[in-house]
């Protein structure tokens, strides 16, 4: 459906099935998130906050909280984008069959941002920063954040909106030292358009006006997370998605999406930071606090019964993990179409979709080769990791299968995969200082740290042991192990203070495994942590454990290692360090009090009655 407004969607939703209400006062400190994450959990439907403490506006969440119910919102134009995606692939496609490509035209017509349209109802009311529901997520956030933003930003050599930067880039509204009503924090991390902007701005020593649009069509919303080619406008995608001009206004130089629920319009002056943060983010961890630019606000809008759109995001899978769903629905083969060779890739969700990438390439650079050896699938690596916010992981496993019949999607089953062929000798290839996620708090300091490619192809050359191999249980050092899957084993042993304390228990422990190693030929991969049986209870918990807790560079070992004309590989199984480690930043942690307090909402009587 051409939704014109989020509450035309929430009502869709209401009538069949997907949405509940919450009539119930609600606190927005801690309550209103700690209710997110246990519906999200227990795979409910989108929710309606209509009765916010302290506050006279409503609030939604949990929209996106399934794959079904994002396709959904989105059913009668999926498949419109879908093929004018595939059009831009083929565009000759258009020529040969006009006539059956009609719809696309039409479809494509929507694209075009509408300005200046005659019904602006966003621009309802002024209201200010205290008006807004104040939603603090986790206990030691620096203070309430937007956590659904549309941020704007133009190009000051390029302006206007089809030269445009939408983006999802959060806000502090309160804490710290913000002076409230009149500043606001913006939080964007690498490889973000509106850094590019902002630069620009900066260069010239001018301000960078801001709008941060809350609510509107849920196309807008998606519209800002899509990793769309730099300089192709979000807002066209949003009229393609949403089946409905993206329409907007300009007042006071700001831009105004008037199909919004909300708008904060301000400016950000060259070098003007203050601190922002923590935040719990979708690692799984806080992200701390550090200085970021410093949004002074112009003015706030709300359009007449304005509902405020948020997540809540934490250790995956969440709400946001249906956008990368929705994404590569809509998406399809476009990746691969960029890069040669390459037939899946899968940024794993359950690691915190940056730090680890799975994908499967082709081999067909020597097929006269007697040994079957990885080539072709390092060029490969070497594109995906130069490609958008891909750039930003730390781990890239990539393999090829003439059989066709490995998938990155069955991740134990591709890891399986590689840890039969990959030769710890050859196929590990690390790249040292460098960028990485800025939420991502494993490296060497914010932004910055490394990455890892496991390249395996050709013939099994080890077979993997299906029990845990007995000679753990005499090692000394080892405080627990534990089997995770074929070939991968857990080993808890303490944690340290300081990184040379913990490369001493290392070396230790190293020289007791050498004596082993023969023992070890079916042992793949080890990985230290802190719980082993913690690791080994689910896929899950291993891949978030093992992925978000190590530096490649610093926390990567092998047992019987070597460096050989500065290429480093190990005789033995590999070894990842997924110790907690000092610099690491918290974990998140659901408060047991406000849990208690949201109970009353699932007790006979209470809105949430009967979801389990």
């Amino acid at each position: 459906m051409a939704y014109a407004s989020l509450e035309e969607c929430l009502i869709d939703l209401e009538k069949n099935g997907h949405l509940i209400r919450i009539k119930e006062e609600v606190d927005p400190h801690l309550e209103m998130a700690a209710i997110h994450l246990r519906v999200y959990a227990q795979k409910g439907p989108a929710v309606l906050f209509e009765n916010i403490k302290g506050c006279r506006f409503r609030a939604a969440s949990n929209i996106f909280g399934s794959l079904e119910r994002s396709k959904f919102i989105f059913r009668d134009t999926i498949a419109s984008v879908q093929k004018i995606i595939a059009l831009k692939n083929n565009p000759i496609e258009i020529f040969k069959k006009p006539f059956s490509n009609i719809s696309s035209a039409v479809a494509a017509f929507k694209a075009l941002p509408l300005k200046n349209p005659s019904n602006k109802p966003v621009l309802y009311e002024e209201i200010k920063i205290s008006d807004l529901p104040l939603i603090q997520h986790w206990s030691m956030d620096g203070g309430a954040f937007v956590t659904l933003p549309q941020i704007y930003s133009e190009d000051i050599d390029k302006p206007g909106i089809m030269n445009a930067n939408l983006g999802m880039y959060r806000i502090q509204l309160s804490g710290n030292d913000y002076i409230l009503n009149k500043e606001v924090g913006l939080h964007y991390q690498l490889h973000r358009g509106i850094g590019v902007h902002q630069s620009k701005a900066n260069a010239r020593n001018q301000a960078l006006k801001v709008s941060c649009f809350v609510g509107g069509p849920p196309a807008h919303t998606l519209s800002a997370v899509m990793p769309l080619p730099e300089g192709m406008s979000e807002m066209t995608f949003a009229g393609l998605l949403g089946g409905r001009r993206f329409r907007y206004t300009y007042v006071d130089g700001y831009c105004v999406s008037t199909d919004a629920d909300f708008v904060i319009t301000g400016e950000v002056q060259p070098n003007d930071n203050k601190p922002e943060g923590p935040f719990g983010d979708h690692l799984g961890y806080y992200s701390l606090r550090h200085d970021f630019p410093l949004l002074k606000v112009h003015q706030v809008y709300a359009r007449k019964n304005a509902i405020w759109a948020f997540t809540v995001v934490g250790r995956p899978p969440q709400e946001d993990t249906s956008f990368g769903e929705l994404i590569h629905e809509i998406t399809g083969t476009a990746l691969q179409k960029e890069i040669p060779g390459l037939k899946e890739v899968n940024a794993v969700d359950a690691a915190g979709v940056h730090p680890l990438l799975l994908a499967v390439g082709s081999e067909r650079y020597t097929p006269y080769a007697p040994t079957k050896q990885p080539a072709e699938l390092l060029t490969i690596a070497n594109h995906v990791l130069g490609t958008g916010q891909l750039s930003l992981a730390k781990f890239l496993f990539i393999t090829a299968d003439d059989d066709n019949k490995v998938s990155t999607h069955h991740i134990a089953e591709y890891l399986s995969f590689v840890l039969e062929r990959i030769d710890w000798r050859r196929d590990v290839h690390f790249y040292t200082q460098t960028t990485i996620d800025t939420l991502d708090y494993s490296g060497t300091g914010l932004n910055t740290g490394s990455k890892v490619v496991f390249a395996a192809y050709g013939e099994k050359i080890r077979s993997l042991c299906s029990s845990l191999p007995s000679l753990f249980q005499n090692v000394a050092g080892i405080k627990n192990s534990a089997l995770v899957q074929a070939g991968i084993v857990a080993l808890s042993i303490d944690s340290f203070d300081t990184y040379e304390k913990g490369q001493v228990e290392i070396e230790l422990l190293h020289q007791q495994l050498v004596a082993h190693k023969e023992s070890m030929t079916d042992t793949a991969l080890i990985i230290l942590c802190d719980n082993a049986d913690f690791v080994a209870a689910s896929l899950n918990n291993f891949l978030w454990v093992s992925f978000t807790r190590c530096n490649p560079s610093h926390d990567i070992y092998g047992v019987d290692a070597f460096t050989n004309n500065k290429h480093w590989g190990c005789n033995g199984p590999l070894i990842i360090d997924a110790r907690i480690k000092p610099h690491h930043a918290p974990p998140l942690i659901l408060d047991p009090e406000v849990e208690k307090r949201i109970d009353r909402l699932w007790k006979k009587g209470g809105s949430l009655y009967g979801l389990k």
